[in-house]
């Protein structure tokens, strides 16, 4: 999701209206790019938080699964080799391939739940971390990439995206 540009115009749109539903869902493009912003100004990574949720006053994001720094730190060095492999994780024979599926089994059973704090506006949603192809396939789901590592500006890209008629 981060490389935007790379992407198929049909992964583009489909990427677009995912996240655009999400924005819409969390009471609009401001309020969404807003928690965004929060996201990336919040030091140590909020996935580490201890209380499973990252706060603010126009809403919240809960998970059920204590995330350590460790595991974010490996996700992060395997989410850098994704968009050039197709696949989360790395070949079998490769050094850190265990380390990196005990990420992927470690953190898939998440949920994450985002809630606006005015719910008669506008509902939330929820996602969780990987989208698991096969056995051997993994790829990061472009909604928890696009809220929690990619860029604000990639972010307003996808979500200003205008599909090709």
């Amino acid at each position: 999701m981060c490389d935007f540009n790379n992407l198929s115009d049909e992964e583009k749109e489909l990427h677009h209206k995912q996240l655009l539903s999400c924005a819409n869902n969390f009471g609009g493009l401001n309020f969404f790019l807003q928690l965004l912003e929060a996201i990336r100004e919040t030091k140590p990574h909020p996935l580490t938080n201890g209380h499973m949720s990252f706060d603010l006053e126009l809403g919240s994001v809960s998970w059920n699964k204590v995330i350590y720094n460790d595991k974010l730190q490996l996700l992060l060095k395997a989410r850098k080799n994704e968009s050039k492999q197709e696949n989360l994780l790395p070949q079998p024979n490769e050094k850190n391939y265990k380390k990196i599926l005990n990420v992927v089994r470690t953190l898939k059973p998440i949920v994450f739940h985002v809630t606006p704090s005015n719910t008669e506006e506008a509902k939330g949603f929820f996602f969780q971390p990987f989208d698991i192809i096969d056995e051997k396939t993994t790829k990061l789901n472009p909604l928890f990439d696009a809220i929690f590592f990619c860029s604000v500006e990639t972010v307003k890209k996808v979500l200003n995206y205008t599909p090709k008629a």
